[in-house]
C-alpha cells in the first residue's frame, strides 16, 4: 500500500534539489535580497484526514493528554486534547532539507514535557541530499533546534516501523540515545540532545538487510539500531538510569543490555533467535521486558513472529505468543503496556494483510489472551469491536468485500500501538491510512464491543501528483495523490465521502478537464492489474474506466481538449497516444517521443504541448501529429511542469530544470515557437494560474520557487514582472515541486502540492488589489494609519506562540516599518520568524526583513513567535508603526 511513496519522492525530487543548504529551521542570513511585496497570507489543508503510514505514536509518561505521531514523510504532530485533532510540527522544514519531514524516531520528555525531540532524514542512500538531524524543542515542537548528524536517517526506509530509537533518559533527562542505520551504531547525548557521539563499546550495529542484491541501496540497507528502552526503577532522579536495553536488526543477536549507565553492555543471554525485536516495552512495576518478534523488518513484510517476556530480576525468557508459531503468516510489531494496570499488554500482527490485521489483549502479563476477532464458522467473524468511520467515509476504500474480509478493515502495517498511560479506556495505532483509536477500550474485557474510530483529524499525510481547480461545477478542487487515488473537494473544510473509484488507482499520477466543458475530466494512474486511464462525465463526481493502448503499465500524464473532445496520454511502458471520445480505441502520436509531458491548450480543442529532454512539442492536429518547436535554451532534462494559460490561445508557462543547467521560468505567447526567460525568477518548479486581481487584465500566477535568493511560494498580478511571496518561514512544508494552481473563482487563493502533508491551501488577507511590486531602495519611515491583529494561537505551562498581522490601512506605500509594543506580564519572546526583533525589558521591537519591506496601501505584513509567561498572559494593549499609534483589531 506505501511503497509508491518511495517513487513519489525520488523520482520527483532528483534531478531538481540542491545539496549544502542552510538550515530548513532558520532563515539564511546569507540571502541575497528579495524585493518583493508583502502579503500575509493563511493556511489549511484541504482535509483528507490521514492518507498515510503512522509508524509511531508516543505518549508522555508524566503529562495527561500530552501524546505526539510520527509519519514516514510527512512530519510529527501533537495531539490537542482540547478539539481532539492533531497539530503539524515541522511544516518550517524547507526545500533544500525536504528529507526532514521523514521522522524516524520521536522521544518526549518525561522530566520536563515541554521537552521533544525527533529524528529526521528520510532515506539512508543517495535519494536523500542531506544527513539525518536530530531537531529538539523546549516548547512541544512549536519551535526547533537541529544538530545535524554524520550519517543518514531514514523515515521512509525498511525497518521504519520499528522503534522507538530515540529515548530520554527518565532519570536525567540531558541523556538521550539513538539507534543509527547503515551500521552507524548507537549514539549518546548528556546534554539535551546538543551534541552527540557514539558509544563505541557497544558491541553490535546490526546486520540485517531486506534485500541484500538492491543495487539502489534502498532495500539493501542494514537497518541497524531499531529501539532503546529504559528500566526506569534501575535509577534515581537526577542520577543515569542503569539498566539500558537495545535492540539490534540481527536475527541472531537482538536485544542487549547495559546495567551500568552505557559504561558497558552486553548480549542477554536466553534470548530467542531467528526473529528481529521489532519493539521492546518494558513494565517496571513487573519486571518485564515485553518484545515483539518479526522474521522480518517490515512494515510490508512479515510472516511468522512471536512474542517474548523476559524477567528482568531473573533472566528467565518465556514465549508468551498468543498463537503458536506455525500458525503465524505475520510477524508482531505493535506492542504497548497499560501504565494504569501493567498487567495488560496489547500487540499487533502487524503484516497481516488478509482477512486483517489482528490486535491481542492480554490481563495476566501474557499468560493468556484474546483476539479483537474471532472466526466463528469460517468465513464468518465475530468481532470484539465497532468500526465507525462516518468521520473518513473513504477508510472503506469504496469495497464490499467478501467474507471474511470486512470494509472498513481493522487496518493493516500496524506496527504502532498505544494505551494511554493516565486512561485505561483510551488506545491509539496506527494504520498505513490513518491513525484510529478508542475510548472504551476495557469493554473488551467485560465482554461488550469497544467502538474504533479514527483519531486522525489534522494530520494530513498525501502525496500530491497533481492538482487542478476547474473553473466551475460543483468541484474546487481535484486532487491526484499517492497510495490512495486522490479526491474531489466540494468543500475544503470537509472530509470528501470517498477517492476516486472505478477504477480506484493506488496513485494517480495526473488529471486534466476540459477547460470550456468541466463537466468532462479524465485521470490516469498506477494499477496492479486493470486500465490505467478513467473518465468522468460530471466534473469527476463519478467515473468510468476506459481502454489501455497496448503496453501501458503506469500512469504517465494526459490532457484533454479544451472541449473536452479528444484526449492526448503519455502513459509508461506505451509512446504518445491520442484518442477521440473516451478512450474506447487510441492511435499512436508521431513525432514526439515516448515519455513526454502533455498538456493541452485551453482554448483550441485540437492544439495539444508536449515536452521531453529540452525539446518541445506542439500538435494542431489533435494529437495526432507533434513537431518539435526551435526553442532553445529550455531545460535539458526532464524535471519540468507547463502549463497553457485558460482564455488565450497559445500563451504557455513552462518551469523547471536543475542546478547544474538551465533552470526558471520562461513563458510563450506564440504557442511554443519561441519562449523568453524571466530573469528575475531564479529557480522555478511548478505554475498555475488563478483569479485575476481587480483591474488586472491578466490571471494571477502562482509558482514554488526561488526569486532573489529565496525559496517559497510566490504570486504575480502582473504577469511576473514582479512577485509576492506569499508563504513564510514557518509554512515551508519541504518540498513542494509536484504540482500548483491558483483558484480561478477565488482571487488570492492557491493549492499547493506537498510530498506528505497533504494538499495546502492559502487565502490571501489582500482583498483582490494584488499588492504591489518591485522593491523600494532605502527604507523611509511609514506614515499614515496602521491596525494591528495580536492572536495566541497555542498557549501551554509556561510557553505560548501569537501571530500578529500590520495593516497598512494609510493612502501610501510603507518601504520599511518597525513595529513597537509593550508586554504587561513579564512575558518574553524566545524565537520570531518573518522579522528581526529586540526585547529590552517589556519593550518589543520587529522590524521588517530584507523580502517584507515593502506594504502597499491596503496590504499587510505578518510575523510570528514564540514566547514564555507565567501567572497571566494579557495581549499588549497597544502597538505603534515608527510613531504612529496603530489600531488594534
Amino acid at each position: 500500500m506505501r511503497r509508491t511513496r518511495i517513487l513519489t519522492a525520488v523520482l520527483a525530487l532528483a534531478a531538481s534539489l540542491l545539496a549544502g543548504s542552510p538550515s530548513a529551521l532558520a532563515a539564511n542570513p546569507n540571502a541575497p535580497e528579495v524585493t518583493v511585496a508583502a502579503d500575509t497570507y493563511t493556511w489549511h489543508n484541504a482535509r483528507i484526514d490521514g492518507g498515510g503510514f503512522v509508524p509511531g505514536i508516543v505518549f508522555n509518561r508524566s503529562e495527561k493528554n500530552l501524546a505526539y505521531a510520527r509519519t514516514d514523510i510527512g512530519g510529527a504532530y501533537r495531539w490537542q486534547q482540547a478539539t481532539k485533532t492533531w497539530t503539524p510540527l515541522l511544516d518550517s522544514v524547507g526545500w533544500d532539507e525536504w528529507g526532514h519531514t521523514g521522522v524516524v524516531s520521536l522521544a518526549s520528555d518525561s522530566v520536563d514535557p515541554n521537552k521533544v525531540y525527533a529524528a529526521v532524514g528520510t532515506y539512508t542512500n543517495s535519494w536523500d541530499p542531506t544527513n539525518g538531524a536530530v531537531l529538539r524543542s523546549a516548547d512541544r515542537g512549536a519551535s526547533w533546534q537541529k544538530t545535524d548528524m554524520p550519517f543518514k536517517l531514514g523515515g521512509n526506509m525498511p525497518g521504519r516501523g520499528m522503534g522507538e530509537r530515540l529515548a530520554v533518559d527518565p532519570n536525567k533527562d540531558s541523556v538521550l540515545y539513538l539507534g543509527a542505520p547503515s551500521g552507524k551504531g548507537l549514539w549518546r547525548s548528556t546534554d539535551s540532545g546538543v551534541t552527540w557521539s557514539q558509544v563505541t563499546n557497544f558491541p553490535n550495529v546490526g546486520n540485517y538487510v531486506q534485500d541484500p542484491t538492491d543495487t539502489s541501496g534502498y532495500a539493501s540497507d542494514n537497518q541497524g539500531i531499531v529501539w532503546v528502552t529504559f528500566d526506569e526503577s534501575t535509577g534515581t532522579s537526577g542520577s543515569a538510569t542503569k539498566t539500558i536495553y537495545v535492540g539490534v536488526a540481527d536475527q541472531a543477536n537482538a536485544v542487549y543490555r547495559s546495567t551500568d549507565a552505557g559504561a558497558t553492555w552486553s548480549r542477554v543471554t536466553g534470548q530467542p533467535t531467528g526473529y528481529l525485536a521489532h519493539k521492546g516495552v518494558l513494565d517496571a512495576v513487573n519486571g518485564y521486558l515485553y518484545i515483539a518478534y518479526s522474521d522480518k523488518g517490515g512494515p510490508y513484510d512479515g510472516g511468522k513472529g512471536q512474542l517474548w517476556r523476559y524477567a528482568t530480576a531473573t533472566g528467565t525468557w518465556t514465549n508468551i505468543s498468543p498463537v503458536a508459531e506455525a500458525d503465524t503468516y505475520y510477524g508482531f510489531s505493535g506492542l504497548t503496556v497499560d501504565r494504569q494496570h501493567p498487567g495488560t499488554v496489547m500487540a499487533t500482527a502487524y503484516s497481516s494483510w488478509w482477512p486483517d490485521t489482528q490486535i491481542f489483549r492480554s490481563t495476566n502479563s501474557g499468560s493468556t489472551w484474546t483476539k479483537a476477532w474471532d472466526y466463528t464458522s469460517y468465513p464468518n467473524r465475530s468481532n470484539r469491536y465497532t468500526m465507525d468511520v462516518s468521520s473518513s467515509p473513504w477508510l472503506t476504500f469504496g469495497a464490499n468485500p467478501s467474507p471474511p474480509e470486512q470494509a472498513p478493515k481493522l487496518g493493516w502495517m500496524t506496527e504502532s500501538l498505544e494505551i494511554d498511560p493516565f486512561d485505561s479506556n483510551r488506545m491509539m495505532y496506527g494504520t498505513g491510512a490513518t491513525l484510529y483509536g478508542t475510548e472504551n477500550l476495557t469493554n473488551w474485557d467485560s465482554g461488550g464491543q469497544f467502538t474504533v474510530k479514527p483519531m486522525v483529524q489534522g494530520l494530513e499525510e498525501t502525496a500530491v501528483n497533481d492538482l487542478a481547480a476547474p473553473p466551475s461545477g460543483g468541484a474546487q478542487l481535484l486532487s491526484a495523490l499517492g497510495d490512495i487515488g486522490g479526491f474531489r473537494h466540494t468543500d475544503l473544510t470537509k472530509v470528501p465521502s470517498m477517492m476516486f473509484t472505478s477504477p480506484n488507482f493506488t496513485t494517480t499520477t495526473s488529471l486534466d478537464f476540459a477547460e470550456t466543458n468541466p463537466n468532462t475530466v479524465v485521470r490516469v494512474g498506477n494499477l496492479d492489474s486493470g486500465p490505467h486511464i478513467a473518465f468522468s462525465t460530471d466534473n469527476g463526481a463519478n467515473w468510468f474506466a476506459g481502454t489501455d493502448p497496448s503496453g501501458v503499465s503506469g500512469g504517465g500524464t494526459v490532457a484533454a481538449a479544451a472541449d473536452g473532445s479528444r484526449f492526448v496520454w503519455s502513459p509508461a511502458g506505451a509512446g504518445v497516444q491520442y484518442t477521440t471520445g473516451f478512450g474506447s480505441s487510441w492511435s499512436a502520436s508521431s513525432g514526439i517521443p515516448a515519455g513526454a509531458v502533455v498538456e493541452s491548450d485551453r482554448v483550441d480543442a485540437k492544439t495539444f504541448y508536449g515536452f521531453k529532454s529540452g525539446k518541445f512539442y506542439v500538435s494542431s492536429d489533435g494529437g495526432a501529429t507533434f513537431t518539435a518547436s526551435s526553442a532553445t535554451g529550455l531545460p535539458s532534462g526532464d524535471s519540468v511542469r507547463f502549463k497553457a494559460l485558460p482564455g488565450t490561445k497559445g500563451d504557455v508557462w513552462l518551469a523547471g530544470g536543475a542546478s547544474d543547467g538551465a533552470y526558471g521560468l520562461w513563458h510563450s505567447t506564440d504557442g511554443g515557437v519561441t519562449f523568453g526567460k524571466l530573469a528575475n525568477v531564479d529557480q522555478a518548479d511548478t505554475i498555475g494560474f488563478g483569479k485575476a486581481a481587480t483591474g488586472a487584465s491578466y490571471q494571477t500566477l502562482y509558482t514554488s520557487a526561488k526569486i532573489g535568493g529565496v525559496r517559497g511560494i510566490f504570486r504575480s498580478t502582473d504577469k511576473g514582472v514582479s512577485w509576492t511571496r506569499i508563504n513564510d518561514d514557518a509554512h515551508q512544508w519541504g518540498w513542494t515541486g509536484a504540482a500548483i494552481t491558483g483558484d480561478p473563482r477565488v482571487y488570492g487563493r492557491v493549492y499547493v502540492s506537498t510530498n506528505g502533508r497533504g494538499v495546502v491551501y492559502g487565502d490571501s488577507s489582500d482583498a483582490g488589489d494584488g499588492g504591489g511590486g518591485g522593491g523600494g531602495t532605502d527604507p523611509t519611515p511609514p506614515t499614515g494609519a496602521c491596525s494591528v491583529t495580536y492572536k495566541i494561537t497555542n498557549q501551554w505551562a509556561g510557553g505560548f506562540q501569537a501571530d500578529v498581522q500590520v495593516t497598512n490601512t494609510g493612502s501610501t506605500t510603507w518601504s520599511g516599518w518597525s513595529l513597537g509594543w509593550s508586554f504587561a506580564d513579564g512575558q518574553r519572546i524566545a524565537q520570531l520568524w518573518n522579522a528581526d526583533w529586540t526585547q529590552s525589558g517589556a519593550t518589543v521591537t520587529a522590524k521588517n526583513v530584507s523580502w517584507n519591506g515593502t506594504v502597499a496601501a491596503g496590504s499587510s505584513v505578518g510575523f510570528g513567535f514564540t514566547g514564555s509567561w507565567s501567572g497571566v498572559n494579557t495581549k499588549p494593549a497597544s502597538f505603534k508603526v515608527g510613531d504612529q499609534a496603530c489600531t488594534v483589531a
